[in-house]
């Protein structure tokens, strides 16, 4: 990237930055500015200005945003929260995300015009985990029962890490399929050393913070950038010992959660700035070399999958995976319906693009189109829904048994649903 792109580039953070909190007002959020800001700047009135982002650079952009997303949202979800409803969290993560996996892996072997199974996986698991954070006016809404905002909110804060073996392993086969890259067995021993190495990094550091924490040692400046590094550490040193450095930048964020406890929560926000400034540049990039191409390649069977991706390819299991849990049905559609694809997705599809070249098109492809379409399916309906089913979800979504139970904070700001400045979701 040349100085006049970098100029551009933190022209547009700076922008975003003063004017958020008043464009968010209209429902114009992040990733639609940073998208149509990286349409314009190569295919509409700015493409002269010609910013061009190298491979290296939106590759690296894109394995930092998730190294540090999977940090942030699983340090934020402890096993105290975890246990305050075990049972739901357990369906919805351990057995409706693998089936959900299953079902959209199954429809683009049938549908997406994808022949491959590895690329068939590697869609499946790209668009299983969800975004939160894309549905600002369910997760900000006081009259949804905390419950329901609590059990999306966990969901959407673990099903990435979960996801992301499946990914892993889908993008092993493709490259070992063309004779190149890691096989699927030996992705699936880096994903176990990752595990042993995200506990052992993320729980020394979460032990070594609460200690210093608690004897007054660290700096109130510098503790926030100690669990920054923790999160790259971890990375870094699954990769130097050739394990998959997601998984344990994900393992150790679990594991600094849990050793650090409430000296370790406060320092996470630094993490997660940090994280939502890069992922600001990975939807950037996500318009400049993703968008246009997912348009072109766009035929009616990938419009249809990416329909049933948003619906019956979540509904469907996250539906039966409920039944018997207090959730009427009301709530479980509640829940099916706001699982919108976001930045896991995004990040999927940039490292498909840039580790697989053209092979991954019509993967890539599927992807964008069904990121795209619930960008805009969920942002439209989430606060008119959110209103509209509060007081049935009230009476549908266990009564007593969602009391007293823990909140777990959304990974990024959102909005008061007067559209004031940006805050966490309600503790309801």
């Amino acid at each position: 990237m040349s100085e006049s792109d970098l100029a551009i580039v933190a022209a547009l953070v700076v922008a975003w930055g003063a004017l958020s909190a008043r464009l968010e007002r209209f429902d114009v959020t992040a990733p639609i500015v940073f998208v149509l800001a990286g349409l314009a700047l190569t295919h509409g009135p700015l493409a002269p200005l010609g910013i061009t982002p190298s491979q290296e650079l939106i590759k690296g952009m894109a394995e930092i945003t998730l190294v540090l997303v999977l940090f942030c949202d699983a340090s934020r979800v402890g096993l105290p929260e975890l246990r305050a409803e075990a049972g739901l969290y357990g369906r919805l993560l351990g057995i409706g995300l693998p089936l959900t996996i299953g079902l959209g892996t199954l429809l683009a072997l049938t549908l997406a015009g994808i022949t491959n199974i590895w690329f068939a996986l590697l869609v499946g698991a790209a668009l299983a985990p969800t975004d939160a954070a894309l549905g600002a006016g369910v997760m900000a809404n006081p009259l949804v029962p905390a419950r329901i905002r609590r059990l999306i909110n966990v969901e959407s804060g673990l099903n990435d890490g979960i996801a992301t073996p499946f990914v892993s392993v889908a993008l092993a086969g493709a490259a070992a399929a063309h004779d190149s890259g890691t096989t699927p067995a030996q992705a699936v021993a880096e994903l176990a050393l990752g595990i042993v190495i995200g506990v052992a990094v993320g729980g020394a550091g979460g032990l070594l913070i609460k200690a210093a924490s608690r004897r007054g040692w660290a700096a109130d400046g510098f503790a926030g950038s100690a669990v920054l590094a923790l999160a790259v550490c971890a990375y870094a040193c699954s990769l130097a010992l050739h394990g998959n450095g997601f998984i344990a930048a994900f393992i150790g964020g679990l594991a600094f959660g849990t050793a650090g406890g409430r000296q370790g929560t406060p320092l996470v926000p630094f993490v997660e700035e940090a994280g939502a400034l890069v992922s600001l540049l990975v939807w950037l990039a996500f318009g400049i070399v993703a968008v246009v191409p997912a348009v072109q390649g766009l035929t009616w069977q990938i419009m249809v999958y990416a329909v049933l991706s948003v619906t019956v390819i979540r509904m469907i299991p996250v539906a039966a995976v409920l039944i018997g849990t207090g959730l009427g049905w009301p709530a479980r559609a509640f829940v099916g319906w706001f699982g919108p694809r976001g930045l896991a997705s995004v990040v999927f599809a940039l490292l498909a693009l840039e580790s697989l070249g053209h092979r991954a098109d019509t993967a890539v492809t599927v992807i964008s189109i069904t990121v795209l379409l619930s960008v805009i399916a969920h942002g439209v309906t989430a606060e008119p829904l959110a209103h509209r089913c509060a007081a049935v979800l009230s009476r549908t979504a266990g009564g007593p048994a969602a009391a007293g139970r823990p909140e777990v904070p959304t990974r990024k700001l959102i909005r008061h649903r007067s559209g004031g400045p940006a805050r966490q979701a309600d503790s309801g």
